[in-house]
């Protein structure tokens, strides 16, 4: 005794036309926290107060290197403190030598101006000419 079960259509099979979203949505759903989680490590996190300016800002690298001059005239490469007499070996270590990339160097607006070029001779010394000043967007005066 043989049962046969009628599905429609002539070959008694039917394609069925429905796409199951379920995992695709899991994945997006996993990255969205990876990039959550990851992007706020990817900043620099010392707060320095930065006085403004009008120029038109540059597009920045993919890893910038920061280097950071707090109030006190203590600083900081990246997230981590150095030591003036560091300087050097430090930049290098994280430039793997490379000299002729970019340093972004970050003052406080308090830091005076001749520590500020004391600074920078310290880096043109070490063989760094690539200094970029980073500065706040001033807001824009209305015509």
């Amino acid at each position: 005794m043989g049962v046969k079960l009628n599905h429609g259509g002539d070959d008694g099979l039917s394609e069925m036309h429905e796409i199951n979203v379920t995992p695709f949505i899991d994945v997006i759903l996993v990255l969205l926290i990876i990039f959550m989680i990851a992007a706020p490590l990817a900043t620099v996190d010392i707060t320095v107060d930065l006085p403004s300016a009008s120029a038109e800002p540059t597009p920045r690298p993919d890893k910038p290197l920061f280097l950071t001059l707090k109030s006190d005239l203590s600083l900081a490469l990246d997230n981590d403190t150095i030591t003036r007499p560091a300087l050097t070996a430090s930049l290098d270590r994280a430039t793997s030598g490379d000299r002729q990339q970019r340093v972004f160097l970050r003052a406080d607006k308090t830091v005076l101006y001749g520590d500020l070029m004391q600074l920078m001779n310290e880096l043109r010394g070490a063989g760094y000419l690539h200094v970029a000043l980073v500065g706040l967007e001033a807001e824009k005066a209305a015509p």
